[in-house]
């Protein structure tokens, strides 16, 4: 028997061997699921039955706390149990995909470490059959080749040698095949997972995770981690591996996944990426976008507009005048600048516009406005203007209250002394004081309360207030538009998109901000596409988190954007350790379509194409809209015979993306992605460039490629957005003259 042959045999039986104990683990771990739940239930009614809902007794109290940690054990056990019989359901078809051989420096016996998405452990006797790939000894897996090797232990680091590394194709609990291979992943299995079609959801990459990208996930001492990677590079990938990584390592720092957010660029990709951290044996963490953070932050207080509203009213009016200002007034209103001029608007505010009274109440004076305000400047608790108010506030209403009890003690009196007429003046003298107490507070509040949005509005309507607080700082030429224009909208109760962070920032910086004070973990994607204003923002509202920091400066969409973007980033969150990765490897799309695109991008990137070799992407030109409607259908039937299951015909806005949908419906069957939507199933859909960020398609097929289309720098970054959504085959269609961004 040949080398081969022998290594196959040991492969089939480890492999037996491991399923059988899995499907052993999955039998008896149903059955203990079963009772657990049943003693859950019975704990559960034992608690409603045999303590009071509602008491004051501390006695009680102790004997409810006691039920409590008994229901609260009995749901952690059944969790427990059902989280590992989930787990094990996954590996069954496919117990791990690596396997290297590890001798421990001063020792000489061979482990045999298989790698997989959990572990696999024998309690009784203690045998690891799978190890997770989040263990501190996996890490060699994705980093090492034959040869020394080290990794980082609880206990220290662990020295050692390399001696065979093995990856495996294993399908419905069988051996496809094996190869031994000194690298850390072999060509032959990325070409084989990267040639496979897209998925509706975005897949975990435990199989192909690379050495750079390794070094993202497992950095457990940074505070800001920024990544800039290349389309493709699997930049969002490696930040929910790194989250499943910083969930498995938590269990020591007691990290949970209700102490992680994701900011994404949109609703879309947050229903793309949702699958990932359930694949790894993980709880999804929680999902947001800044839409929904300025939802949530102002409620129903007035009409706000969307960032994809934002993105559809900017490149639709891009070559007017008025296009013109309003991205100028996005740049200004997203700037450091700005924000520097809202912080001199709160000094001012404090020092300047709060009109500090004389408190008086029943002709008793209980505070000078001179000591008021010495009393609120002099207050060194650095706490938020509101608050700092409010407390003045409690502190005035705490002295109103005795004179209110002398005044309810002589009413007691006056009507002790009535005859007949006592439930009149009872109810008269409780009426007056009321309304006396209520005009009062009003009173007071006229100089206690403080509406961030009224802020805002003066700034914009009192003339030359702007101009004051700006001082040396530079504006921008046409600034007294952008003023006139903020101002009309801001009277009509509407908020645009760009006004919303610098509304945040005042609201958070008067009033205090916990909204998200359990979030410990931010990871912000498309870090390209957000402005200094926002990450000021971000560090109001996440003061004690970490951060990981995703983009990639040539996919900016309305925005020039360089590396100097993420310097503004570091100083901005200002963490103590930061570190700045690249990763420069596309993954996603064949090679002659990362060629098209880097041509296309018309600047010099540090890119390396991964060499999957495909069919050259086509640019069609077509006399007529009609014509290319009944070619894209063409198409479509033709590249579903092939065998490809998604497919995207790509507009360049949603009105566009809406008008060929209607037009293509009436030849087949295409769905329209709209902002709030997610891609729940394989097919063809029809979506516009801004909102297939972070997407990707066995398909691309892109619209109106024409020169009145695609002209200005701005449609460059979307054009070539558009195209690295291409796994396998991208086409472009055009009519009239072509773009001249396509050579």
């Amino acid at each position: 028997m040949d080398n081969y042959a022998a290594n196959l045999q040991e492969e089939i039986a480890y492999l037996d061997k491991t399923v059988e104990f899995i499907r052993r683990e999955l039998d008896a771990r149903s059955g203990d699921l079963s009772e657990k739940k049943k003693k859950l239930i019975a704990s559960r009614k034992d608690m409603w039955e045999n303590t009071v809902h509602f008491t004051d007794d501390f006695t009680r109290l102790t004997e409810i706390n006691q039920y409590l940690s008994e229901v609260n054990s009995q749901t952690a056990n059944y969790s427990n149990t059902l989280k590992r019989i989930e787990n094990y359901r996954k590996m069954v078809d496919s117990p791990y995909f690596g396997r290297f051989d590890f001798t421990e420096e001063g020792y000489d016996n061979i482990e045999k470490i298989y790698i997989g998405i959990g572990n696999v452990i024998d309690h009784k006797t203690h045998e690891v059959y799978v190890y997770d790939w989040r263990a501190p000894i996996s890490s060699i897996f994705y980093r090492y080749e034959l040869g020394q090797a080290a990794y980082k232990a609880p206990a220290g680091m662990i020295k050692g040698d390399v001696l065979l590394k093995r990856q495996y194709k294993i399908q419905d609990s069988k051996l496809k095949y094996f190869f031994d291979c000194s690298v850390t992943i072999k060509d032959e299995i990325l070409q084989e997972i990267l040639s496979r079609n897209a998925s509706p959801k975005m897949r975990n990459i435990v199989e192909t995770i690379q050495k750079e990208q390794d070094t993202v996930i497992r950095d457990t001492d940074t505070e800001l981690l920024i990544v800039q990677g290349v389309a493709g590079s699997g930049k969002t990938s490696v930040a929910l591996h790194r989250v499943a990584y910083l969930l498995y390592d938590g269990l020591n720092s007691s990290l949970g996944s209700d102490n992680v957010m994701i900011i994404s660029p949109n609703a879309v990709f947050s229903k793309y990426i949702s699958s990932v951290l359930p694949e790894l044996g993980e709880e999804n963490v929680v999902q947001t976008t800044f839409d929904e953070i300025i939802s949530n932050a102002f409620g129903s207080r007035f009409m706000i507009e969307t960032r994809d509203m934002q993105l559809e009213s900017v490149i639709s009016s891009r070559d007017n005048d008025k296009g013109s200002i309003r991205k100028k007034s996005i740049e200004f209103k997203g700037s450091g600048t700005f924000v520097r001029i809202l912080d001199r608007l709160i000094w001012y505010y404090a020092y300047r516009m709060i009109e500090f009274e004389d408190v008086y109440f029943n002709g008793v004076i209980l505070e000078t406005r001179q000591q008021l305000k010495n009393r609120f400047l002099n207050d060194k608790t650095g706490i938020p203007i509101v608050k700092r108010l409010r407390r003045m506030e409690n502190m005035i209403l705490d002295k109103v209250h005795p004179l209110q009890k002398r005044r309810l003690e002589k009413l007691e009196e006056i009507v002790a002394n009535s005859e007949g007429h006592e439930f009149e003046i009872k109810s008269f003298s409780r009426l007056l004081s009321i309304k006396r107490t209520t005009s009062f507070l009003a009173r007071l509040q006229r100089f206690t309360k403080v509406d961030y949005r009224h802020l805002y509005k003066i700034l914009f309507n009192q003339r030359g207030l702007l101009f004051m607080l700006a001082g040396e700082l530079d504006l921008p030429r046409d600034i007294e538009r952008i003023i006139s224009s903020t101002k009309q909208t801001l009277q009509k109760d509407q908020v645009c998109y760009e006004d919303c962070a610098p509304l945040l920032y005042l609201k958070s910086r008067i009033e205090g901000s916990d909204l998200f004070s359990e979030i410990r973990h931010v990871i912000i994607d498309e870090a390209q596409d957000y402005y200094p204003a926002q990450y000021e923002v971000f560090k109001l509202l996440f003061k004690d988190a970490k951060y990981t920091v995703l983009g990639d400066i040539h996919q900016s969409i309305e925005k020039e954007a360089d590396n100097l973007l993420y310097n503004d980033v570091s100083e901005i969150l200002n963490k103590q350790k930061t570190l700045k990765l690249f990763l420069s490897k596309g993954y996603r799309s064949s090679y002659e379509i990362s060629s098209f695109a880097q041509n296309l991008l018309g600047k010099k990137q540090d890119f390396i194409s991964f060499e999957r070799h495909e069919k050259e992407p086509m640019v069609v030109y077509k006399k007529t809209p009609g014509l290319i409607y009944r070619a894209i259908t063409d198409d479509i039937v033709d590249y579903l015979q092939q065998g490809y299951e998604s497919i995207a015909v790509i507009c360049k806005i949603q009105s566009e993306a809406e008008r060929v949908h209607s037009k293509l419906n009436n030849l087949t069957e295409v769905k329209l992605i709209k902002p709030h939507d997610g891609i729940t199933e394989k097919g063809v859909w029809v979506i516009p460039s801004y909102m297939a960020k972070g997407l990707e398609f066995d398909v691309v097929i892109v619209y109106g490629a024409d020169k009145a289309n695609y002209s200005s720098e701005f449609d460059r970054r979307l054009l070539y957005i558009a195209c690295t959504r291409a796994l396998h085959r991208l086409v472009i269609y055009y009519s009239g003259e072509k773009s001249p961004f396509i050579i």
